[in-house]
């Protein structure tokens, strides 16, 4: 299976699909209203998982849960088409740095009264 992601540097990302204009003008183009959808559906995750969490009465418990998922799934959806259209770039971590976190975490757990 070929891989279309490219590694620049620490850079992961597909190449863009040439979709947007080369100049940038004042009106929103394609990547910046899935960017907007996708900033509205993390703002939207962030409160409804307080309303999930502080929920008192259970069948608005399990609304508020089902919204949050296919929430959660909208925004994954909108984030795996920006990444496949090269218009969302990771970075990547360097190896010393996650063995590092691993190491620290991994300590934590002889805390544990269990």
């Amino acid at each position: 299976m070929q891989n279309q992601q490219s590694q620049n540097g620490n850079k992961i990302a597909n190449p863009q699909t040439g979709q947007l204009p080369k100049v940038k003008t004042p009106e929103m183009n394609d990547r910046d209203f899935i960017n907007d959808g996708l900033s509205t559906c993390k703002y939207l995750t962030d409160s409804l998982n307080i309303a999930v969490r502080e929920a008192s009465h259970e069948q608005l418990y399990s609304d508020l849960l089902q919204i949050l998922t296919e929430t959660h799934q909208s925004c994954r959806e909108m984030y795996n088409l920006m990444f496949k259209n090269g218009w969302y770039k990771l970075e990547a971590e360097e190896q010393q740095k996650l063995d590092q976190a691993f190491q620290q975490f991994s300590n934590y757990s002889s805390q544990f009264p269990y």
